[in-house]
């Protein structure tokens, strides 16, 4: 599984990176990026976790290619 991004969608709210630090972290500027893809198994229900938790649906679990 992929997870996705979007910038033109996300506020910054924090939650993701704060919540799933092993997944996500954030730039200079708080938007968030991607740790490690495609998402291991034993990090999927974190991952699943700051998908739903996202306030403005910014984040999406997708197959990887």
């Amino acid at each position: 599984m992929r997870l996705d991004v979007d910038r033109r969608a996300c506020a910054g709210h924090g939650l993701c990176y704060g919540n799933a630090p092993d997944l996500l972290d954030c730039d200079d500027q708080g938007d968030p990026i991607v740790l490690v893809d495609p998402v291991p198994e034993a990090l999927l229900t974190d991952a699943r976790g700051v998908v739903d938790g996202c306030p403005e649906r910014a984040l999406t679990l997708e197959a990887a290619p």
